[in-house]
């Protein structure tokens, strides 16, 4: 388990497998995040495309700014041994 000090942010929608499935993987690996609920928020689901370089599906990850991608690419990087570090940096 990884005690999370990076500042991590995933933009959900109560109705979305796939945000259910990441917050999942990131609740095992002991983090804490920041989630925003953009189903019935038109001005938080701007943001998120744009700060997801015009991507609107759900989930959207960032950490530490880093956009990461959705749920496939998480557990991708989990895989790969790549997101521990990402977690755990200062």
């Amino acid at each position: 388990m990884v005690l999370s000090v990076a500042r991590i942010e995933i933009y959900t929608s109560p109705i979305c497998g796939y945000c259910h499935r990441a917050k999942q993987l990131l609740q095992r690996k002991g983090t804490v995040f920041e989630e925003i609920d953009v189903f019935a928020d038109g001005v938080g689901r701007q943001q998120m495309t744009a700060r997801a370089g015009g991507r609107q599906t759900v989930p959207q990850i960032f950490i530490d700014g880093r956009h990461i991608g959705g749920c496939d690419e998480l557990y991708e990087l989990d895989s790969q041994g790549e997101l521990d570090p990402l977690l755990a940096r200062a």
